[in-house]
């Protein structure tokens, strides 16, 4: 599970901002009925999914981005060339382009708490560390520092001089160390892979094939409950036209047959009829298939995921059907970001897991739960409060029809 996440320099972001999942001290009847929003590891409470909300252009997107972004360092570092460039942007004010970023993840993996942090440019990479918790305190696997120079603690990772010579400048330690097959860098790096979940998928993709099989009877039971009529779904694969990407020389733009999934599906008193899911379905529909085999697998396998706009196109009771599914796991977590106002409610969602994303004066993304305004009550209304801008973070828009002929006669 996630604990916290810190971004420093990523994109909008100049100052440290912090998304925290670790649950605040709210003692409420309010938020002892969303108990099955809070999961306990060793006694710590820790939130199943928080929400970014905020205008357009406030950050929520790139806050994903950054972290998007970081995790894929992990994953992919270890190939990285000489002369890459890492593919994010500093803060484009304040000085902030000649200035390092910094990215931090406090996280579970296999009962044991991790405390893994980067600092680099787009250049390279200046500094790295990795602490975890075997027995509640905090101890060194191991800190990498600016001036190139290692630390270990001893016996987390073996042979570790070894990795060391193989580390440039473009490559995280923990991504090089994983690739050489040190056992713990290979457990911490799965974690990324495989139960950190950076968005959904696309479900023509063959990898979607093992979750449809897996969990097509609850994708079906889900479909019902959501009040669509659907009653079965079959896939096929079949082979499609893709380009290939042209070699030097080439001007004619070429073609080569791959693997996809197609899903029919079948409507109740229509048996004997089938649906294409790409052509005649509705886009709320597909979406929400689309989430449900990359969430059902969340659930299921106490996994973490990542969604931005995960609501766009559905029905406001399908967004809450979405959060109800992760609530009503054991241990997974949503990271979320929506405009969709009627999810800011507290009789759904603690104000700890309301998180507010706006932009200051110098364009920089700030963040800031309700919880943090110690004013609010929870019998007042949240979504009320937001939209009349008490929270700062909802767009004035001055769509007076007046001022909207002033635009066009112009």
């Amino acid at each position: 599970m996630i604990l916290k996440i810190e971004l420093e320099n990523f994109f909008s972001i100049k100052d440290r901002i912090r998304i925290d999942f670790r649950a605040a001290s709210i003692n409420t009847a309010q938020a002892r009925e969303l108990s099955y929003n809070v999961m306990r590891w060793k006694g710590v409470p820790v939130l199943k999914s928080v929400g970014l909300f905020g205008p357009n252009a406030s950050g929520k997107s790139n806050i994903l981005k950054a972290i998007s972004f970081c995790c894929r360092m992990i994953l992919e570092s270890h190939q990285h060339n000489e002369g890459v460039t890492f593919n994010f942007e500093p803060f484009k004010f304040d000085g902030c382009p000649g200035k390092s970023s910094r990215f931090l993840i406090d996280f579970v993996c296999e009962d044991v708490e991790y405390e893994y942090a980067f600092e680099l440019t787009r250049e390279r990479i200046i500094s790295e560390s990795l602490y975890y918790y075997p027995v509640g305190r905090r101890a060194k696997v191991f800190v990498r520092t600016a001036d190139g120079k290692y630390s270990f603690g001893t016996g987390a990772i073996t042979k570790p001089m070894d990795v060391v010579l193989n580390t440039s400048d473009k490559t995280l330690f923990l991504s090089r160390a994983s690739s050489m097959k040190r056992p713990l860098a290979q457990t911490l790096y799965r974690y990324f892979m495989n139960q950190f979940l950076l968005g959904l998928v696309n479900v023509n993709d063959l990898m979607v094939l093992d979750s449809f099989n897996t969990y097509k009877q609850v994708i079906l039971k889900a479909l019902e409950i959501c009040d669509t009529d659907i009653t079965d779904i079959e896939v096929r694969k079949e082979q499609m036209p893709a380009p290939v990407l042209p070699v030097a020389g080439q001007t004619e733009l070429s073609f080569k047959l791959v693997d996809v999934l197609r899903f029919k599906t079948v409507h109740r008193n229509q048996g004997d009829v089938m649906f294409d899911m790409d052509m005649e379905e509705s886009n709320g529909t597909r979406k929400l298939f689309q989430i449900l085999i990359r969430l059902l697998d969340v659930v299921k396998n106490r996994k973490s995921i990542m969604m931005d706009e995960f609501d766009m196109g559905l029905h406001t009771r399908l967004a809450d059907f979405i959060l109800d599914l992760i609530h009503a796991s054991e241990s997974s977590q949503l990271l979320f970001t929506s405009h969709n106002t009627n999810l800011i409610d507290v009789k759904r969602l603690r104000r700890d897991q309301i998180v507010f994303v706006n932009k200051i004066e110098d364009g920089a993304t700030i963040v800031y739960s309700l919880y943090d305004f110690k004013d609010f009550r929870e019998n007042m209304d949240a979504e009320k409060g937001y939209i009349q801008g008490r929270f700062d973070a909802v767009p004035y828009v001055d769509s007076s029809v007046e001022s909207i002929k002033q635009i066009l006669e112009g």
